[in-house]
């Protein structure tokens, strides 16, 4: 681990902004050139696909593909964001597994407001299962906004009926639209990236009115977890998002849900994505590797979605 290391990576996340509320325009071409700068692996081949209604990509590792899946929903707040903003993720879990990808390019707010996301994101879950896939083969992984949608994209495929799959990852997941942990304030000063007014801007386009104290957008404090998945919960302590993973956790040890928690010091929101750059970022996701590689079924073929 390095001092050096996170406190470059502060400085930089703290780089003067355009003060106010940006415009979605802004927010978007800001984040892309951002995310622009991580390290993709080299030892992937991507290529353009659909999945379900959806755009995606398809992310698979050079050499020896394992039989497992991973459905991927990027980060972005529900505005911003696409599955090449989340490429250094996608691809570093997928060199690390040897599992396949598909990162789903969901409808974002706030031309498209809930519940477009998760009703993309559940098509896409019901394309691999109507492709022959197993869902024992199949892990839900997403940061941030994404990391919430594996959570809600859970629920509402439990309750269409449908089996779920055979893991969850989220790294810095969005789980809470009340925004009443207590990390919304006392993480604000200590947050390179988010403030308490940034977030609700942008969750105010993704609510579009809609009340937020319901389950598939505040799972963290309102979600019957019951029958869930094991899950793996990634997040930093200088998040002000860091409650809705502790909150969560909590609602699923008390729902008899295999839950690991994992908490790494002084890293911002989506440590993760500094594979390369930062030393926790890179153990971070060999965790998340491991964590997939030991609840995804990997014998038998996978077949390929239409």
């Amino acid at each position: 681990m390095s001092k050096e290391q996170r406190a470059q990576i502060d400085a930089m996340m703290r780089q003067p902004r355009p003060g106010g509320p940006r415009s979605v325009e802004a927010i978007r071409a800001g984040f892309k050139a951002m995310m622009a700068q991580m390290i993709v692996p080299g030892d992937i081949r991507v290529t353009q696909t659909t999945l379900g209604a959806r755009p995606a990509l398809h992310v698979e590792p050079d050499d020896g593909r394992r039989a497992g899946t991973i459905l991927y929903f990027h980060g972005g707040g529900w505005v911003f964001g696409s599955p090449e903003t989340a490429l250094s993720l996608t691809g570093n879990l997928v060199a690390k597994t040897g599992f396949g990808a598909y990162s789903v390019d969901y409808r974002l707010a706030p031309e498209h407001p809930f519940p477009a996301a998760i009703e993309d994101t559940l098509g896409a879950y019901r394309a691999l299962l109507d492709s022959g896939r197993d869902p024992s083969t199949i892990a839900f992984v997403g940061d941030s906004a994404g990391g919430g949608l594996t959570v809600t994209t859970c629920l509402a495929a439990r309750d269409a009926g449908l089996p779920l799959p055979a893991a969850i990852v989220a790294f810095s997941p969005g789980l809470d639209a009340t925004r009443t942990g207590e990390s919304m304030d006392t993480k604000e000063g200590l947050d390179p990236i988010f403030t308490r007014e940034a977030v609700e801007h942008t969750g105010a386009m993704y609510l579009a009115g809609a009340d937020p104290h319901q389950p598939l957008l505040s799972p963290a404090v309102l979600a019957d977890l019951t029958g869930f998945p094991p899950m793996l919960l990634q997040v930093g302590t200088n998040e002000i998002l860091l409650d809705d993973s502790t909150r969560l956790a909590a609602r699923a040890r008390a729902a008899g849900v295999d839950v690991i928690l994992d908490i790494t010091a002084d890293v911002p929101h989506v440590f993760q994505s500094f594979a390369g750059v930062l030393d926790e970022a890179d153990e971070a996701l060999d965790r998340a590797a491991l964590f997939l590689g030991q609840r995804v079924r990997t014998a038998g073929a996978a077949p390929t979605p239409e």
